[in-house]
């Protein structure tokens, strides 16, 4: 899966362990905020029936491929289209003009072949959920050629090695379908959609500073898109990028968005998950999960993302900021109707 600085899958087993406490005979999970859908395909991994929603582009088609699209249905039928596309002679089009020679975030030689590709899935008339897979594909692809820290907020002043390699299609690890019933993937806005949302259990992992996911992957979502739009600034961000803010993003915003969400949602049991990073505490969190039922908190340290291990550089590749703290904690939240025994590591 992509490189992802809001990844779980340092944490994936606590989190697939406090949901297996949760719900011993199994039911249909929520994940609102699925990002990679790392969560949802350990879940569906797992037995669960899963919903996976989010309201970017990119997070949508990696939900669909990774928690909705099942491996006896679309496994061979997507492998047939991944071989046809490499067989596409590279063409350098709107994808390697902006993002590898406005900006550097991948080879030219790899953006001719990105293009190509990209032109001709949108020409195939795929159905949606076989289109997820094969832009997955793509998308994954990309992210192992990259030339940037993890994050497309900027890039390598020299070329990754990686960046280097030729790009090489690969099929997702595309799950069986789950025996209790179909796994769901949405793209929608959390504090829109909580109302509607009915499971045994709620998994919410919200942005929670001023870091945009839509921001700091900017490229997936114009890849999957494939709208070509207007860019701005130095790592060439989509101009809506400026007007598609998140509550979850603001400091006066996130509070009155959790709190609409958590009491909107139909469900017997939440997972929250929430880093110590973030514009709420412990202690807000707690305060606020109180009335849906008995509250207990996991504490998990683990290493901060590369960016911030590296610290802060100029444009000219010149260090100019401190590395901060190495580690965080990791808030995991259970709420549940009773106490349940919390696995330390699963």
């Amino acid at each position: 899966m992509i490189k992802y600085i809001g990844s779980k899958r340092a944490l994936l087993g606590h989190v697939a362990g406090a949901v297996r406490a949760a719900l011993p005979e199994g039911g249909m999970v929520c994940d609102l905020f699925s990002g990679t859908a790392r969560v949802g395909h350990r879940l569906k991994r797992d037995g669960f029936r899963v919903w996976s929603n989010d309201h970017n582009a990119y997070a949508h088609v990696l939900a669909t491929t990774y928690v909705q699209a099942d491996r006896e249905v679309w496994a061979e039928r997507a492998e047939a289209v991944l071989a046809e596309l490499r067989t596409v002679q590279p063409e350098a089009g709107w994808f390697t003009r902006t993002f590898c020679e406005e900006a550097r975030f991948f080879h030219p030689d790899n953006g001719a072949r990105i293009d190509a590709m990209r032109e001709r899935i949108e020409t195939m008339g795929l159905e949606p959920e076989l289109k997820s897979v094969v832009l997955v594909a793509l998308m994954e692809a990309a992210d192992r050629v990259d030339s940037t820290a993890g994050l497309q907020m900027a890039y390598m002043k020299q070329w990754a090695p990686r960046a280097l390699k030729p790009l090489e299609l690969r099929l997702p690890d595309l799950l069986p379908g789950v025996v209790s019933g179909p796994c769901v993937a949405t793209r929608g806005d959390a504090v829109e959609i909580a109302t509607e949302v009915e499971a045994d259990l709620v998994y919410l992992d919200p942005p929670y500073n001023q870091h945009s996911y839509l921001a700091n992957y900017h490229c997936w979502e114009s890849l999957v898109l494939w709208d070509k739009p207007e860019t701005y600034g130095v790592a060439r961000k989509r101009i809506d990028v400026k007007t598609r803010k998140s509550a979850f993003n603001s400091r006066p915003g996130i509070g009155p968005a959790m709190q609409s969400v958590i009491e909107g949602l139909k469900a017997p049991n939440l997972i929250v998950s929430f880093n110590d990073e973030g514009y709420l505490s412990r202690e807000d969190l707690v305060a606020m999960l109180a009335s849906r039922g008995h509250v207990q908190v996991l504490d998990i340290p683990y290493p901060r993302y590369v960016g911030a291990r590296i610290g802060i550089h100029n444009l000219k590749g010149e260090k100019v900021g401190a590395v901060g703290r190495l580690r965080n904690v990791e808030h995991l939240f259970v709420v549940t109707d009773r106490p349940v025994v919390l696995p330390v590591a699963a």
